[in-house]
């Protein structure tokens, strides 16, 4: 892989970890925007299988997205540079913080400042939700599972229940998987009667 291409991976992925506050989900629009639109290194499909295996798989999900992208731009020395890239400004920021932790929460400056991005972040990820929304194939299985997936979460929120996302993700790979054998068996059943 050229330095050209490494440096540019690493410096598009320091620029967004620097720059989006909130978390992977905040900087999922920032990543779609510059990989997808700007500089075409992957393709919006891309951008929809990456953000669903990201959340699906250990990690943050814009380390996830960033070590993707790097390792199809330019193989592991790619995703190494993508990853370092994102990583790197929030590691910064965060030590930072740490050394002047009481200090720095007593600042009316940051407090209000920290209102306003908290605000900022809910709208970044709302978009990226919205994105992921508009680009889902509008079948019945992939609409009924977004449906339940959002009135649980709204019922889990609204109660206060404990129950895990990751049980959420669990069931709808169950059923996707279980909707898919299905197809796939009556596929061959009409196969076998042709």
């Amino acid at each position: 892989m050229r330095k050209q291409q490494k440096r540019s991976l690493f410096w598009t992925f320091f620029k967004i970890g620097l720059f989006t506050f909130g978390g992977g989900y905040a900087m999922l629009p920032l990543i779609e925007s510059i990989c997808v639109e700007r500089q075409g290194w992957i393709t919006h499909e891309e951008m929809l299988r990456i953000t669903v295996l990201a959340e699906s798989t250990p990690g943050p999900v814009a380390i996830n997205c960033a070590t993707y992208v790097g390792n199809r731009r330019g193989g592991f020395l790619g995703a190494l540079a993508a990853t370092l890239g994102v990583v790197l400004p929030s590691f910064g920021i965060i030590l930072g913080i740490s050394l002047l932790f009481r200090s720095f929460l007593e600042i009316p400056m940051v407090v209000n400042a920290f209102r306003g991005i908290k605000i900022a972040v809910s709208l970044l990820i709302l978009q990226a939700g919205l994105n992921m929304l508009r680009r889902l194939e509008k079948k019945a299985l992939p609409l009924t599972l977004f449906v339940g997936a959002a009135a649980a979460m709204l019922l889990i929120n609204l109660f206060s229940w404990r129950f895990s996302t990751i049980w959420l993700l669990l069931i709808a790979a169950v059923i996707s998987f279980a909707a898919c054998l299905l197809s796939q068996k009556q596929a061959a059943g009409k196969e076998d009667d042709g």
